[in-house]
């Protein structure tokens, strides 16, 4: 899988996306970035890449042109490769899903936005933008870091990514659930004890409990995912 990802600052993904299994997953050649610096399109002598927005209003937009510019060099480079979905980072946007990181697997290129300031012109948006991903009802000071969130999401779902390919199937929100409690050694600290069910060896026992506790769990934490 490739990822292009168009920002107007590139330094501040650069320690996300050079570490763990994403560093790794690149490393490996299981997953390819490539970080785009917006402001190398920008226009006139000072790479101007942001303007007022019409009609008034606080704060400032991403312009059109230095977008527009952007992501047709982007295309450009590896042509042979399609590029399958053009995500815009946003807040206004449907939130990120595990179903939906686990259907983008699925493609060969993504070319991600990362919006900054207060948003990006809505002609980009309504020209070229084929999926719009929010990671929560939240604003941040820009669409870096979420987009570091959703390649974080998307690479450990990658075959090799993860030694234990297991590991990533039975996270939270694979089968719509909340992850059972976890304990590892010593059975017994501070007075506080692994339950028994986990030290008895027994599989079938051990699974049932699993699944009794993730059922408990969501109902307790996330009851929106069982009406789901």
């Amino acid at each position: 899988m490739r990822i292009d990802i168009i920002t107007a600052l590139p330094e501040l993904m650069a320690s996300p996306l050079s570490h763990s299994i994403v560093g790794r997953a690149r490393s490996a050649g299981i997953i390819d970035v490539h970080v785009h610096d917006l402001r190398a399109f920008g226009l006139g002598r000072y790479r101007q890449i942001d303007d007022e927005p019409y009609g008034g209003g606080a704060g400032m937009v991403l312009m059109a042109e230095p977008l527009f510019d952007c992501l047709e060099s982007v295309m450009a480079d590896d042509s042979d490769l399609q590029v399958d979905e053009i995500i815009y980072l946003t807040p206004d946007a449907p939130v990120l899903t595990q179903a939906s990181a686990n259907a983008l697997t699925l493609r060969s290129r993504l070319v991600l936005v990362a919006g900054h300031y207060k948003g990006i012109d809505q002609r980009f948006r309504d020209a070229v933008v084929t999926m719009e991903v929010s990671i929560g009802d939240y604003v941040l000071s820009g669409g870096e870091l979420p987009a570091c969130v959703l390649v974080d999401a998307l690479a450990r779902l990658l075959p090799g990514a993860i030694s234990d390919a297991e590991s990533a199937l039975t996270d939270s929100f694979q089968d719509g659930l909340l992850d059972a409690p976890l304990y590892t050694r010593p059975a017994s600290f501070r007075g506080m004890e692994v339950p028994d069910v986990l030290r008895s060896g027994n599989h079938e026992s051990i699974r049932a409990w699993r699944e009794r506790m993730r059922e408990e769990r969501t109902r307790r934490i996330r009851p929106d995912l069982l009406e789901d």
